[in-house]
């Protein structure tokens, strides 16, 4: 049960990136269930055209589906023209479409490499300048990017995703000085091993979880919905003074000793092909 009044968000228009799975299908949801028009982009039509009908049946809040690849920056402009045009406004953006897959650092290829920078740091760049240009440079309004804390220890079959999420970071900080002047908030929020997602069934199956949830000094992995109560405080008006803030969600494992223990967990988990 959400511990905000239920038109939090009543009369904003939110666009969310790679909205129809995982964390950022959760945000989705979370924001709709307090009063907010969302805009759903995945390069997936199938995955965010079905994502936009099940929160307007469940929330009874409009929920539009854009299929574009954040990749493509003409494609982003498109997204973020249209939700001004369709919507009116455009108040909140939220950068979550993201690429990971498990590779020993000496086994990737530059291309797999290149392909989790063009997703997670350049597409969040083309998203953050799409809405710049179509309203909130003008108009003000808050951007949230998932980023992760792979990159505060050494991560193993991760180098790809932890050179994004930096970049991520690195972005954050920057818009939050370069923008906050006009009015536009840039925060992140770093989740630790979310238990119910799909990533971590992949990265984290069985055992491995429930060992790697024993390391986390709150003894359990974190939630989608975790994340996207976080999210609502970030985007709302209850954190208007948050801006440049990269804040962790993941129980404190970052934190946690030795991170040794963590890698060992992560190692564990990957495929015998993959371990470095």
């Amino acid at each position: 049960m959400s511990p905000f009044r239920p038109d939090l968000f009543a009369g904003r228009v939110a666009l969310l990136t790679g909205g129809g799975t995982g964390i950022t299908r959760g945000i989705a949801e979370a924001l709709a269930a307090h009063g907010c028009e969302t805009v759903l982009v995945s390069r997936k039509a199938d995955h965010v055209q079905k994502a936009a009908r099940e929160i307007e049946d469940t929330f009874h809040q409009k929920c539009h589906p854009i299929e574009a690849d954040v990749r493509h920056p003409d494609a982003l402009e498109a997204a973020a023209a249209h939700v001004v045009k369709t919507c009116g406004r455009f108040d909140i953006l939220v950068n979550g479409a993201a690429g990971n897959f498990l590779c020993a650092s000496a086994d990737l290829s530059p291309n797999g490499f290149g392909t989790v920078i063009d997703i997670d740091a350049k597409g969040t760049f083309n998203a953050c300048r799409a809405a710049y240009h179509a309203w909130m440079g003008a108009n003000g309004g808050s951007i949230l990017n998932i980023s992760a804390t792979l990159h505060y220890g050494g991560t193993p079959a991760q180098v790809h995703v932890a050179a994004a999420k930096a970049a991520v970071d690195a972005l954050t900080r920057t818009l939050a000085v370069e923008w906050g002047p006009r009015g536009i908030r840039s925060n992140a929020i770093a989740p630790g091993p979310i238990g119910d997602t799909e990533g971590a069934r992949r990265l984290f199956p069985g055992e491995a979880g429930e060992r790697l949830a024993s390391l986390v000094p709150t003894r359990r992995l974190g939630k989608i919905a975790d994340i996207a109560m976080l999210a609502l405080f970030v985007l709302s008006d209850a954190g208007s003074n948050l801006n440049g803030a990269i804040i962790p969600s993941d129980g404190g494992l970052a934190l946690a000793g030795s991170f040794s223990h963590t890698l060992d967990a992560v190692v564990a988990a990957m495929p015998k092909s993959a371990q470095p």
